[in-house]
């Protein structure tokens, strides 16, 4: 796919425009971790449980009507793929998502329920970006990647403006750091360009770090061969993209990895203290934060990026 522009700071601010026009800021609020007062935003609490819906919202609504009436194409463990959905079907888009047959059912589930078709691949053996080009081209519809245009960074990015103006009315300090879950990198990108001054900390799951390492050697690095299994079904990226992983290396941003069980950990922490159901990928940057891989400091502001769990799941995570 060709990319015509760069995400901007105009953009960002455009796509915060029309969020706010159809949906309520999603919660900030403050909580201590072994003193330390940090803020947590609530992407959790999104209507499709998820941010992806700032970024589907913002690309969708982008489109001219002639190019709605050909349709959108995404690919997705879920979350994009119900942000897809809920827009495409409030815009009257037929919307079409390719999902790996081992997607957590409720995604999968949620996603047919808003209407949108859903094509199966194999998750160890196809490329889900190459059959969602395929369809799209053979239909004539727009594809919608997850993370690697510039229209979905922007709308990811709006929930740093929200940040900021929370921020301000509840007299908190301005963000210092914003520690944020990594999949492809569209969520982070955006709010590194939202929140200029505040250090960017990515989280993945141990041996699908890609974007971590990709930023400590200053070149994209795939993930390797037979990468381990995870729960974070949302943060199962094999490769970044140029427009991701230049945004955050121009922001001198930094990553870490955290284990299945530092992950679980954090859910439990989440259900306990905050009452929030967090699912895997959602809560590794909490998980980083907990096990003291990423420093408390003033000014600290953590993403819960998602709330999706099939529930035998969660309760086999709440049991540690």
């Amino acid at each position: 796919m060709t990319i015509l522009r760069q995400p901007t700071r105009a953009g960002l601010r455009d796509a915060a425009e029309k969020i706010a026009r159809i949906l309520p800021p999603t919660p900030l609020f403050v909580h201590e971790i072994n003193g330390m007062p940090v803020a947590f935003k609530a992407e959790s609490l999104q209507p499709i449980g998820a941010f992806k819906i700032r970024g589907a919202w913002h690309r969708l609504t982008a489109l001219d009507d002639a190019t709605r009436a050909r349709g959108v194409v995404a690919f997705s463990s879920g979350n994009h793929a119900q942000g897809v959905a809920w827009a495409a079907r409030r815009l009257g888009i037929a919307a079409t998502i390719v999902m790996p047959a081992d997607a957590p059912a409720v995604k999968r589930s949620n996603t047919l329920a808003m209407g949108a078709e859903v094509v199966d691949y194999d998750r160890a053996t196809e490329r889900r970006e190459v059959i969602a080009a395929a369809l799209a081209t053979a239909r004539g519809a727009t594809l919608v990647p997850s993370f690697d245009d510039p229209w979905v960074i922007e709308g990811q990015g709006s929930a740093g403006i929200e940040i900021l103006a929370q921020c301000a009315a509840m007299a908190l300090p301005a963000p210092t750091r914003i520690v944020v879950p990594c999949s492809g990198g569209g969520l982070a990108a955006g709010l590194a360009l939202a929140v200029p001054d505040a250090e960017m900390t990515i989280v993945e799951p141990e041996g699908w770090d890609d974007m971590t390492r990709s930023l400590a050697t200053g070149v994209i690095e795939p993930v390797g061969e037979n990468p381990p299994p995870t729960a974070c079904d949302a943060l199962m990226t094999r490769e970044v993209s140029p427009l991701t992983f230049d945004v955050l290396s121009r922001r001198g941003a930094t990553g870490v990895a955290v284990s299945e069980s530092e992950t679980a950990a954090a859910q439990r922490w989440a259900a306990e203290k905050l009452r929030l159901v967090i699912e895997p990928g959602g809560a590794v940057a909490l998980a980083a934060v907990l096990a003291g891989k990423v420093a408390l400091r003033p000014g600290m502001v953590i993403i819960l990026s998602g709330g999706n769990v099939d529930l035998g799941d969660y309760a086999k995570a709440m049991g540690g």
